[in-house]
């Protein structure tokens, strides 16, 4: 990787995202939880989800990832309380389709996606970007 390459992909709005992680100390009583970690960069994120009435009540995270994997939790975090399981469920499919696919950034309101589109080159990082995604659709199916 060049140094041109590693300055694109670490861009001040991916580090600043990662800087800023909202909801990110886990829930005491949550719904349901669920912790995933990619084995190839050892990356792990635990979501807790607070449920009622088939929404997000309330969220929580702990992040141990890199700044790619940060940014992903701080651009979800942003978003999901309020979120049904469908809509949790889309945006991961969509986050993974436009890393691996080349598909389009998810819909709103996840569109904040859009900032890691250089990752697409970058399938080692791939499973780390997706980790608060997959951890929260994880929780909301054991939530039922």
């Amino acid at each position: 990787m060049s140094e041109t390459d590693l300055l694109r992909l670490y861009s001040e709005r991916i580090l600043a995202l990662a800087a800023d992680i909202p909801h990110a100390e886990r829930l005491t009583g949550p719904t349901a939880s669920a912790t995933r970690r990619s084995p190839l960069c050892g990356s792990t994120v635990t979501v807790d989800l607070l449920v009622r009435d088939g929404r997000i009540a309330d969220f929580g995270q702990e992040v141990r990832a890199c700044a790619l994997g940060q940014a992903s939790a701080a651009i979800a975090g942003a978003q999901l309380v309020g979120r049904s399981e469908a809509e949790v469920t889309r945006a991961r499919d969509e986050l993974a389709a436009m890393l691996r696919e080349n598909g389009p950034v998810p819909a709103a309101p996840f569109e904040g996606y859009e900032v890691l589109v250089p990752a697409r080159d970058y399938r080692n990082r791939h499973a780390s970007i997706l980790l608060v995604l997959e951890a929260a659709a994880e929780a909301f199916a054991r939530a039922h």
